[in-house]
């Protein structure tokens, strides 16, 4: 099966990829990388990193995979790791961008099962001016721990970073789930979402995920409806239409290629499934997007 990446794959934007410390987090102005590049950030992604961006002043648009959002300051941008990505700025636009390791975001969610939710989807957030003065400070607290050393550095980095994350957790709208199972359903859904992202392409049975993961298919259904209001299934046919979609908008692969890189072994059938899921069959969605 091919398994080619139609877009480039970054540690951080323009910087080859290269592996991530656990405890990995960065804080930079948005004019570093944005300026140069005149306000465009082209389509990428970061396979381990999460970005929380604030846009202080100016807006602009965020392209997430097929989606396209517009946004004016103050906002709170919050993209998920593996997901491509790109940011179209107004110049001259201020704000600092916040990367996250996604072990280090795991770690920080289990202190309320509720922030696990935040990164299951691109977002764009709308502040209002108090709020967007308080993720500036939370993000000016971590930027001057990050630039010393000091006794409870991290503690005093973890504190900023979990106040812009409550903070981010009360503006959004839940995509989907409570965050109300336990933790350690919590950490079975985790390891089943890993599993997908390595495995999605071979077409795996939910029972098999469950063995493999030391569970039964009826605690794996449970901890994936109580966690992420799905069910095993459904969050395994997800990340094949991501995918599918992807190489639809950023490949040259024909629709039987993009069956065969998804794992589907009839090109009839990923067509239907991806008609069935999306509304519109794979031909149709790379016309409408050209």
């Amino acid at each position: 099966m091919r398994q080619r990446s139609p877009v480039p794959a970054f540690y951080l934007y323009g910087e080859p990829q290269r592996s991530v410390a656990e405890g990995f987090v960065h804080v930079e102005s948005l004019d570093d990388r944005s300026r140069p590049s005149e306000w465009t950030i082209r389509p990428h992604l970061h396979r381990d990193l999460h970005h929380v961006i604030l846009i202080a002043e100016g807006g602009g648009s965020m392209t997430a995979e097929a989606e396209t959002v517009a946004f004016d300051a103050p906002a709170l941008l919050l993209v998920p790791a593996g997901i491509v990505h790109g940011f179209t700025w107004h110049s001259e636009s201020r704000g600092w961008v916040c990367t996250i390791a996604d072990a280090y975001l795991a770690q920080l969610a289990t202190r309320d099962n509720a922030l696990e939710t935040l990164f299951r989807e691109p977002r764009a957030l709308a502040l209002d001016t108090a709020g967007g003065e308080a993720v500036a400070a939370a993000l000016g607290e971590v930027q001057q721990e990050l630039n010393w050393s000091a006794p409870g550095q991290r503690a005093a980095v973890e504190a900023a970073l979990l106040s812009i994350l409550v903070r981010s957790l009360r503006q959004a709208r839940p995509a989907g789930g409570t965050g109300s199972g336990s933790r350690r359903e919590a950490e079975i859904v985790a390891r089943l979402r890993a599993r997908i992202e390595a495995r999605f392409r071979l077409r795996e049975p939910v029972a098999v995920h469950a063995r493999v993961l030391g569970v039964s298919v009826t605690a794996l259904r449970l901890a994936c409806s109580r966690v992420a209001g799905s069910s095993p299934a459904a969050m395994l046919d997800a990340r094949a239409l991501l995918e599918a979609r992807r190489l639809l908008l950023y490949s040259q692969l024909s629709v039987s290629e993009i069956a065969d890189a998804v794992g589907f072994e009839d090109p009839a059938y990923f067509s239907r499934f991806f008609a069935r899921h999306v509304g519109i069959s794979p031909r149709g969605f790379r016309t409408r997007a050209e």
